[in-house]
């Protein structure tokens, strides 16, 4: 209880917790040591993230030779490279490893030690939560300075999208919305936006309601947001925002949320029934993320016939199909520069199009006919294993 019973999992809003490569340390000490205690012998461990880093170092050393251990395998999956676990070289001797990892080909990163470096080096497998993602970190500009490792590793690297569970997030029967509606009877979604304006006290007008439900950060997006932010409020839309993050953030939206009174909500806090209510009663969603590993907003709004608005990268990239004037086809809308023009540009043609409302109907239906459940990304993960267990990878 020392390490893990605490309110946050990782961090305060004070910073990480100091002892964050003790506890995590012993984390991953502690699966290869429940495995020889109970005689379980794993085909292979899962990991995740910087977390359990140290898991596949530990079965190539130090439980190389534990009976239950000899023949597992194991698979490591990178959900954001942007945290890395990164810690002082002085904390290595808690790891029970040697010096002789502490290199630039084992888990030293200018001087300190790697930990989500570890994982991509000494797993038979690495993957990450979409496809474009998988090719974004192997550029300096994505790569949070692990491209070069990470394209040594390109071979054994695959990106499997995300999954949602579709039961839960059903608007068909999701309690806690105004109205229950599907691709087939789309009526419900108007009850929604009326309800949801009523309730953030916003005139309920003909113009669209744009939402978001996201972390108030940099990476997110919220820099051009703010830029674009005049531009967006002059096409005529409402903006809801839910979220926390940055205190930088919280403070520029509650001021523009002054500035707008009659068109912009910010709910700076957590909310899961109030953003099931933004995704159901919401007509577009932004995500106008600098990177995105995967992202599931967008997934939830197009479940519930929110149609995306989201720049092109990562999973939102693999998961949104741009709007096409010619036929009326797609699932949303997308814009690839990082500028504050772009996102503009990019909301403008959204509202031209929610002009005719034949037209986004269609968009809407489209979106919710998706399948974006486990059971697609289960099957890929199912071709990880079996090539794993089928190969006896270079470094045995």
């Amino acid at each position: 209880d020392i390490y893990y019973d605490r309110p946050e999992l990782y961090r305060t809003l004070r910073g990480d917790h100091p002892d964050n490569a003790e506890r995590f340390i012993f984390f991953s000490r502690a699966v290869p040591e429940l495995c020889r205690t109970l005689d379980l012998a794993p085909d292979i461990i899962h990991c995740n993230d910087w977390q359990t880093g140290l898991v596949p170092l530990y079965l190539r050393t130090l439980y190389r030779a534990v009976p239950q251990l000899a023949r597992t395998r194991s698979v490591f999956t990178i959900h954001n490279l942007g945290y890395q676990g990164i810690f002082w070289h002085w904390d290595l001797p808690m790891t029970g490893l040697g010096w002789e990892v502490f290199t630039p080909g084992g888990i030293e990163f200018w001087g300190n030690m790697n930990l989500l470096k570890a994982g991509i080096v000494y797993a038979d497998a690495v993957t990450t939560v979409s496809a474009t993602y998988a090719k974004e970190i192997q550029t300096p500009e994505y790569g949070h300075g692990l491209d070069g490792v990470l394209r040594s590793r390109a071979a054994d690297l695959v990106g499997i999208v995300n999954g949602i569970d579709d039961d839960e997030w059903n608007p068909a029967t999701d309690p806690v919305i105004a109205r229950n509606f599907s691709a087939a009877k789309l009526a419900g979604k108007g009850a929604c936006r009326k309800a949801l304006l009523a309730e953030l006290n916003l005139p309920a007008t003909a113009d669209p309601v744009i939402g978001m439900v996201t972390r108030l950060s940099d990476q997110k997006g919220l820099d051009i947001l703010m830029d674009s932010l005049p531009a967006v409020m002059a096409t005529g839309a409402r903006l809801v925002v839910l979220g926390t993050g940055d205190e930088r953030y919280h403070r520029l939206l509650r001021d523009a949320a002054r500035l707008h009174g009659t068109q912009m909500r910010v709910l700076l806090t957590y909310d899961d029934t109030m953003a099931r209510r933004i995704y159901a009663g919401a007509d577009m969603f932004l995500m106008p993320s600098r990177y995105e590993p995967c992202g599931l907003g967008q997934m939830h709004a197009l479940r519930y016939g929110t149609v995306p608005v989201v720049r092109r990268t990562g999973g939102l990239a693999d998961t949104v199909v741009d709007h096409d004037p010619k036929t009326g086809e797609g699932t949303g809308f997308l814009f690839s520069k990082y500028t504050a023009e772009a996102l503009t540009g990019c909301v403008r043609r959204a509202v031209s199009v929610f002009a005719d409302q034949r037209a986004w109907k269609r968009l809407m239906r489209a979106g919710m006919k998706v399948d974006f459940s486990w059971r697609h990304s289960a099957k890929e993960y199912v071709k990880v294993y079996g090539k794993v267990l089928k190969e006896q990878t270079k470094h045995r």
